[in-house]
């Protein structure tokens, strides 16, 4: 049972038989060939069952195992490694089938080579997951034949590999790192010109050159016979809270990626960027009810905790009760904190209707709105009208975007700061954001 498993005939035998049949048929008219026929015959009879001997002699001719990431990051480009090596005596030709989890919806895995006796090879490829959850790798499937090319034994390895899909801990990755070696423009993140002294005090040092005259302290200088500055550093330890919609408003997919997805890599990112900088940072997400709350905490082992309730998120088909939102955000936060609201408005009714509820939020934290433009539009915008029918598509579109801006333009009226951007570009903006608002001392 176990050998009719393994057991597959190449494709290559067919076509044998195909030349076999073809000589048979030929051999009607032309009597010489028959006899040739059967002979060619005997020795495929024969090459059939050397190759099956060939390839099962070996009790275990191939050796092969999947190396994937522990965590696959969602919307990014993942490694996953195969390994594999040939204990044969003699060359084989592989096929390799690797059943992808079926979230991928990818069918036609197939890697073809060689292998000589001993030798040990790895292929690489990529998986870009769109959804968080758990991916489960099926059988990898490892086909041999011998240069005959008449039979085939199959391999099977490490059947039902689970593994979780996490928010984008690359994209993370990537801002931590800019963010430790203070390249942070290198990734589109702007210098922010600091308006006066919004910083806490550090301790007084000599005067170097190349330090701003205004922070010289006229007492220690007197006293040291020698100039002295005050020196500053960021202020630390500042409330932050992102918070998510978890609405049908966020249900909206741009390059296969949904809104709320799109907010939650931008979540896991900026909070990794603040804990560094030292402040607090906590976070909120809501549609009909609170979901989840994590209470603002400078701890950068609270990282870990953030990105497993990330990973839990869901969002169903519902609006999302902003009364809600501002009721618990008044009984629960306490302190004037910095909230990063992830929402997304479509039409500016929509945005009035909540508008009570925001301005109520902001007259005692310093609240950032932050919606996303619909760059299906932008491409229809810019695309030529050719005919009646496309020239009334483009101008709704053109409708609908300047929409957008009227609503940016209507919460910075009540005070409200925003962000309105593309969804590739969230978490450059965010932290742009945040950025700014520290550096202007606006919390």
């Amino acid at each position: 049972m176990k050998f009719l498993k393994s057991f597959y005939i190449h494709n290559t035998f067919f076509r044998y038989i195909a030349v076999l049949a073809a000589v048979f048929i030929i051999s009607y008219w032309v009597k010489p060939l028959y006899p040739i026929a059967w002979v060619a015959t005997f020795i495929l009879l024969a090459l059939f069952f050397l190759d099956i001997f060939l390839l099962y002699a070996t009790k275990n001719g191939i050796d092969a195992n999947r190396s994937a990431p522990k965590k696959l990051s969602n919307s990014d480009l993942n490694p996953i490694t195969l390994n594999y090596q040939s204990f044969y005596p003699f060359k084989v030709l592989i096929n390799i089938i690797d059943e992808l989890p079926v979230q991928f919806q990818k069918r036609d895995f197939n890697y073809v080579t060689e292998l000589i006796k001993g030798e040990k090879r790895h292929f690489e490829y990529t998986v870009r997951p769109v959804d968080r959850g758990e991916y489960v790798f099926g059988n990898l499937n490892v086909f041999v034949s011998t240069t005959l090319r008449i039979v085939k034994r199959r391999y099977v390895f490490q059947k039902d590999q689970m593994v979780p899909v996490y928010p984008s801990i690359i994209q993370m990755q990537q801002y931590d790192f800019l963010a430790i070696s203070n390249n942070l423009t290198e990734f589109g993140l702007k210098k922010i010109r600091r308006i006066g002294h919004t910083q806490e005090f550090e301790q007084i040092k000599e005067y170097i050159p190349g330090d701003d005259f205004r922070t010289i302290n006229w007492k220690a200088t007197a006293k040291n016979s020698q100039l002295m500055v005050n020196q500053y550093q960021d202020e630390k330890s500042q409330p932050i809270y992102s918070i998510i919609d978890t609405g049908r408003v966020m249900k909206m997919p741009f390059n296969g990626l949904k809104l709320l997805d799109y907010a939650i890599n931008s979540t896991l990112a900026f909070s990794n960027v603040a804990l560094k900088k030292n402040d607090k940072t906590g976070m909120i997400s809501f549609s009909k009810k609170i979901e989840t709350f994590l209470p603002a905490i400078q701890k950068l082992t609270y990282l870990n905790t953030i990105l497993e309730k990330l990973y839990n998120i869901t969002t169903a088909f519902t609006d999302s009760d902003f009364g809600l939102l501002y009721a618990h955000i008044k009984r629960k936060v306490n302190h004037r904190s910095l909230l990063l609201f992830y929402t997304n408005f479509e039409h500016i009714s929509a945005l009035r209707r909540q508008l009570p509820f925001l301005t109520a939020i902001a007259k005692k934290h310093v609240l950032v709105v932050i919606f996303f433009e619909n760059t299906e539009l932008e491409d229809l915008i810019t695309s030529d009208a050719e005919d009646l029918q496309s020239i009334y598509h483009k101008t709704i579109a053109e409708k609908f975007s300047l929409e957008k801006r009227l609503m940016q333009k209507e919460l910075q009226q009540y005070g409200i700061q925003t962000i309105l951007t593309r969804p590739e570009n969230l978490t450059i903006n965010t932290i742009n954001k945040y950025l700014e608002i520290k550096a202007r001392g606006i919390l």
